[in-house]
C-alpha cells in the first residue's frame, strides 16, 4: 500500500436536472479521523452515508466536507403566504376601526406587503429525490478519489524525505560504532585516567569497595553497545514499515520517540567529543524526521 499524507484538497462539481452543486473536501493533520460535514438543510439523511464513504478510504486526519447547492430560478414557484396575508388583512381591519376616514387599501398595495408573496422551490417527488441523492453521493465519491490521490502524491514525497533521513541515522549510528574512542584500549586508558583523578582527589584514601563501585560505574557509563543495537533495530523497523506502506504514521511516530530516547542516552553517556557530535547530529535528524512523520496517515 502507498504512503499517504493527511493534507489535501479536492472539489467536485455536478448537476441533476435543475440542481447544481459543488463538493469541497479539505484535509489536515489529526490524531484520528475527524469528519466535519456541512450540507444544506433537508439532506441530513445523507450524513451517515457520507461518513461511511469517507471512513472506507481515509484513516486519519481532520477532514472538512462542504456541499453547496443551487437550483435553476426558473423552477421556482410564486406562492401566496396565507398566514402573512391573513396578518395584513387583520391589521387593515384594525386600522379601519380606529381611523374610519382612512381610505381602503388597494389589492396591489396589500399584495406588495413583504412576505405575502414568496418564491418556493418545487418539491421533488420521491423518485426525483432518490436520483438527486444518488447523484450527490456519486459526485462525492469522485471528490474522495481526487483527495486520496493528492494525499498519496504528497505521502510519496514525504516518504522519500523520511527514507533519506533514516539512511542518515543509519550512517551516524555506524560512525559511532567505529569511533576510535570506542576501542577497548581507548576505553581502558580513559577509565584508568578517571580512576587516577579520583584517587588524587581523595588523597589516596578511597575505600577499595568504593573504588570498585566507581570503576563499575565508569565502565558501564562508557558502554553504549545497547544504545547502538537499539538504534540499528529501530532503523530496520522503520524501513520495514516504509516498505509495507499504508496507515503507518502512528507507529513511525512511536519509533521516532524511541530514536530520540537512544540519542539522548548516547549523549549523556558520551565522554568523547566526536561521540557527542554524532549524538547531537542524530538528535537533529530525528527531530526533522519526526516533523515529516507527523504528516503521514
Amino acid at each position: 500500500m502507498a504512503l499517504a499524507s493527511m493534507t489535501g484538497f479536492a472539489r467536485s462539481i455536478g448537476e441533476s436536472g435543475p440542481v447544481r452543486w459543488t463538493w469541497e473536501l479539505r484535509s489536515v493533520n489529526g490524531k484520528s479521523l475527524d469528519l466535519r460535514i456541512r450540507i444544506p438543510t433537508g439532506l441530513e439523511t445523507l450524513e451517515p452515508k457520507i461518513r461511511e464513504r469517507c471512513a472506507k478510504v481515509l484513516r486519519r486526519g481532520n477532514v472538512s466536507i462542504g456541499l453547496s447547492m443551487n437550483r435553476d430560478q426558473s423552477e421556482q414557484q410564486l406562492q401566496v403566504n396565507e398566514s402573512a396575508l391573513e396578518a395584513v388583512l387583520v391589521t387593515i381591519e384594525l386600522l379601519k376601526n380606529r381611523v374610519p376616514e382612512l381610505a381602503p387599501p388597494s389589492v396591489d398595495g396589500i399584495l406588495s406587503q413583504k412576505g405575502v408573496f414568496e418564491l418556493k422551490e418545487p418539491e421533488d417527488d420521491e423518485v426525483a429525490q432518490l436520483a438527486l441523492h444518488n447523484a450527490l453521493l456519486t459526485s462525492l465519491d469522485a471528490a474522495l478519489i481526487d483527495l486520496v490521490d493528492m494525499r498519496h502524491t504528497e505521502g510519496k514525497a514525504i516518504g522519500s524525505v523520511v527514507r533519506d533521513q533514516i539512511d542518515r541515522i543509519a550512517d551516524l549510528t555506524q560512525a559511532a560504532e567505529v569511533l576510535p574512542a570506542r576501542k577497548p584500549e581507548a576505553i581502558k586508558a580513559r577509565l584508568k585516567k578517571q580512576l587516577t583523578d579520583l584517587l588524587e582527589a581523595a588523597d589516596g584514601q578511597l575505600d577499595p569497595q568504593r573504588l570498585h563501585q566507581e570503576a563499575v560505574f565508569l565502565a558501564t557509563k562508557a558502554d553504549i553497545r545497547e544504545e547502538l543495537d537499539r538504534l540499528h533495530a529501530h532503523v530496520t523497523a522503520v524501513r520495514e514499515l516504509m516498505d509495507s506502506g499504508g496507515a503507518i504514521g502512528r507507529r513511525l511516530d512511536f519509533l521516532a520517540q524511541e530514536f530520540n530516547r537512544e540519542a539522548n542516552t548516547l549523549c549523556s553517556k558520551s565522554n568523547d567529543v566526536d561521540l557527542t557530535a554524532i549524538g547531537l547530529d542524530l538528535k537533529a535528524v530525528i527531530d526533522q524526521m519526526r516533523e515529516q512523520i507527523q504528516n503521514l496517515e
